[in-house]
C-alpha cells in the first residue's frame, strides 16, 4: 500500500480522494496549497510514494509546486485540473508530471491510475544489475534511469522515460498507438491519442539528433530503430 499526498485547496476534493484511497488500504496525507505541499516533501523527501496535485491553488500553484518538489523528490505526480488545454498538459509533462486528470473525475478511475503508475514504478526500483543500451551518441542506463546524449545527461519526465524504455526494449518492432498506450499508460488509461503524441513530441525534443531513431508509421504508430 502507498503513502499518498493529496494537494488541493478544496477540502471536499481531498475528502473524497482520501475516502477512496483509504478504502483500498492506502495512507493519505493532505495539503491545502502548493506551498504546504512543498514544505511537507522538503521535510521528508522519501515519505510519499505518489502525489495528487491540483493546479489552481492559493499561495503556490500546482505547476510551481511540482517544479520545487522535483528538486528533492522523484515521486510520481498526477495533476488535477478543471483546465484541459493542450498547453497546460504539455507544461505539466515537461515538469515531470506522470498523468493528468481533468475535473470532474471519477475517484475510482483515479485509484486505477494510481495503481497503474505504481505498478510500473516499483519493478524498476527493484532492479539490481545494470542494463545499458547504446547507439551512436545515445546511451540509456535502464537500471539508474539515466539517459545521455553525446555525453550530456538528459532530464526526462518519468513518463517520457517509460515510453523510451518500452520502445527501446521493443526496437525494430512496429508498435501501434493502442499498444503503446496500453503498455506505457496501462489498460485502464482513459485519455486519448493526444497524450501519446505529446509525449512523443517531448521525447524527440529531449533526444535531439537521435530523435531520428523514433520513426513515425503513418496510420499505425511508431517504431524505434537505429
Amino acid at each position: 500500500m502507498y503513502n499518498i499526498l493529496v494537494v488541493d485547496d478544496e477540502s471536499g476534493i481531498r475528502l473524497i480522494i482520501k475516502k477512496y484511497a483509504e478504502f483500498e488500504g492506502h495512507t493519505v496525507f493532505e495539503a491545502a496549497d502548493g506551498m504546504e505541499a512543498v514544505n511537507m516533501v522538503r521535510n521528508d523527501p522519501n515519505r510519499f510514494d505518489i502525489i495528487i496535485m491540483d493546479i489552481m491553488m492559493p499561495e503556490l500553484d500546482g505547476f510551481s509546486a511540482v517544479k520545487e518538489i522535483r528538486k528533492v523528490s522523484q515521486a510520481p505526480v498526477i495533476m488535477l485540473s478543471a483546465r484541459g488545454e493542450e498547453y497546460d498538459r504539455i507544461h505539466g509533462f515537461e515538469l515531470g508530471v506522470d498523468d493528468y486528470v481533468v475535473k470532474p473525475f471519477s475517484p475510482k478511475e483515479l485509484m486505477m491510475r494510481i495503481n497503474a503508475i505504481m505498478n510500473r514504478v516499483k519493478p524498476n526500483e527493484e532492479k539490481s544489475s545494470h542494463d545499458i543500451f547504446s547507439a551512436e551518441g545515445l546511451n540509456i542506463d535502464f537500471t539508474s534511469r539515466i539517459v545521455t546524449v553525446d555525453g550530456n545527461r538528459v532530464d526526462l519526465s518519468p513518463k517520457e522515460y517509460d515510453l523510451l524504455f518500452y520502445m527501446v526494449t521493443n526496437k525494430g518492432i512496429a508498435l501501434t498507438r493502442d499498444k503503446l498506450i496500453s503498455n506505457v499508460w496501462g489498460y485502464d488509461f482513459y485519455g486519448d491519442d493526444r497524450t501519446l503524441d505529446t509525449h512523443i513530441k517531448l521525447l524527440r525534443k529531449s533526444l535531439g539528433d537521435y530523435a531520428k531513431f523514433i520513426v513515425t508509421l503513418r496510420g499505425v504508430g511508431y517504431r524505434f530503430e537505429t
